[in-house]
């Protein structure tokens, strides 16, 4: 259950199940409630005192509740003056009110982390005055929003709870001529494309700074083009207004194959889903051929002018990519992927995996989850799928209350000779000794890092008088890779129908063998 705190009604732009407060009215804090919104908005009102006086009560309120809230997720909506009438210009009273009152919405945010804020002017700018409002629907229900606008609002809040969850793509494919510079590199020279300069160089300049940020925040890169590598070098190595480096991409395909394998075979070295990747061409017969193929891959229009470049980037950014905050893992994102490209590489020296994997001075750094990893620890939740064994889908809110109620959990982060993957895995063990959670990344996949966390974690469980573990396996669309990981390390199954198994293991009789070319350092706070 959703509960909402309001001040006029806002019924028809919430999803049918939420549940809403009075007007003005803090004094009920449903115990049952999830997840609480927060959705003060303008007093409609003409007189400036009255406006400013009220305003400055809605965070005297909301401070009110947050001690019966505590650690469950509470999303707070910024304040807009969209009914502005002011007589005085020289009165910035109702601004300087309004900037206060969302200044220390943020605030709270940055001291509580279950409180999420969202700027409600990245919606109401959209509109005009007269769009944005409905007098009559006003005075006859209190709706000072125009009720017109319900269909895109929902939409736009959902995104916007997609981006809070840390819900985003994970993936930007790129073609080259036309798309990342204006010309064709094979006909026009490494010497003539334009990246820079006049219009419509400019563009494109202001197109890849664009990309550069998207990768700062945490936005795997590739490419995916038809050229000849070997031109595609040079550039890289010849033209200084080339702002994306070579280094700048995790994974590239330049080649005369068609798009659509070239796309598979991205996703596999990346060990990413298709359904995660967004793909940019200007030409339109590589778009409808790759959609006909894959029609899991987002293939958003591209500019018939370049000059509309920066559209084609505010639309990655609103659909794909937003995302709340980032965490350090995220903003590393592509130097663990290329980092993960030259370990493919040099596993080919090897002929044993045993040899390869000991020679890879492989850390693994196992710790109770705490403040600085629990939003990553929630971001796994929501966009692992591959190896997850039950898929369930936490907030950071969700994970405190799981811990309140007495579950237990542990994050891990991997390391080698080549570098850090980041924070990789996580498990979550409930009151009844009962795995809710148990994840990796796909980074780290394929060198039994699986197992000897989930085996060092029985193991201090053990130690601790545990008795027996249960698992759980849900099956999905995408994890039957782990359909069998229980049995493998020693549990039995107890009970199974079409989606669902349950497993068993007893810790004192478990034998719980580690490799030992694992470094594993146990952190407990």
């Amino acid at each position: 259950m959703v509960f909402v705190f309001r001040n006029n009604t806002i019924e028809r732009f919430m999803p049918a199940d939420y549940v809403f407060s009075g007007y003005d009215d803090i004094s009920v804090v449903p115990a049952e409630a999830q997840e609480f919104v927060w959705f003060y908005q303008m007093p409609v009102k003409f007189d400036v005192k009255q406006i400013t006086s009220e305003i400055s009560t809605y965070i005297s309120r909301l401070r009110l509740v947050l001690p019966a809230i505590g650690s469950r997720q509470l999303i707070a909506f910024t304040i807009v003056d969209y009914l502005s009438s002011q007589i005085e210009l020289s009165d910035f009273s109702i601004e300087q009110t309004i900037n206060a009152y969302n200044e220390e919405l943020v605030a709270l945010s940055k001291q509580y982390s279950n409180i999420k804020v969202i700027d409600f002017s990245r919606f109401t700018r959209r509109f005009s005055s007269a769009e944005l409002i409905d007098w009559k629907m006003f005075f006859l229900s209190q709706m000072p929003i125009n009720p017109k606008l319900a269909v895109p609002f929902k939409q736009w809040y959902a995104s916007e709870r997609e981006a809070v969850a840390l819900q985003r793509c994970k993936c930007l494919v790129l073609d080259l001529d036309n798309t990342l510079w204006h010309g064709v590199l094979g006909e026009d020279g490494v010497g003539n494309i334009q990246m820079s300069g006049s219009y419509p160089g400019k563009a494109y300049h202001l197109w890849q700074e664009g990309l550069m940020e998207l990768k700062k925040a945490g936005v795997i890169l590739c490419i995916n083009s038809k050229n000849n590598l070997s031109d595609v070098e040079e550039v890289w190595l010849k033209r200084d207004d080339m702002l994306l480096k070579k280094s700048d991409f995790a994974a590239v395909r330049i080649n005369w194959q068609d798009k659509a394998t070239n796309m598979i075979e991205l996703s596999k070295e990346l060990n990413i889903g298709l359904d995660s990747m967004v793909f940019v061409d200007d030409n339109p017969t590589e778009r409808e051929l790759l959609q006909q193929a894959l029609p899991m891959v987002k293939v958003p229009l591209f500019p018939e002018q370049p000059y509309n470049l920066p559209v084609l980037y505010k639309t990655l950014v609103d659909d794909y990519f937003r995302i709340y905050a980032l965490t350090d893992e995220d903003k590393n994102k592509t130097e663990q992927y290329r980092l993960n490209s030259e370990r493919q590489e040099y596993a080919k020296l090897f002929v044993d995996m045993t040899d390869y994997l000991r020679s890879l001075a492989i850390v693994l750094t196992i710790e109770p989850i705490n403040e600085q990893t629990l939003q990553r620890a929630a971001q796994l939740t929501q966009k692992t799928n591959q190896f997850n064994l039950t898929t369930r889908r936490y907030t950071e809110s969700d994970i405190r209350q799981l811990l309140s109620s007495g579950a237990r959990a542990w994050t891990l982060s991997v390391d080698d000779k080549f570098g850090s993957y980041g924070l990789t895995g996580l498990i979550i063990i409930n009151q009844a000794w009962a795995i809710d959670t148990m994840l990796m990344s796909c980074r780290v996949l394929g060198k039994s890092i699986e197992d000897a966390f989930l085996k060092t974690i029985l193991a201090q469980l053990k130690q601790e008088g545990v008795k027996q573990v249960v698992g759980e396996y849900i099956r999905t669309n995408k994890n039957s890779q782990v359909e069998s990981f229980y049995e493998k390390n020693g549990f039995t199954m107890t009970d199974k129908n079409d989606d669902k198994s349950l497993y068993m293991i007893s810790l004192p009789s478990a034998e719980l063998t580690i490799n030992d070319y694992f470094d594993i350092r146990v952190i407990n706070h």
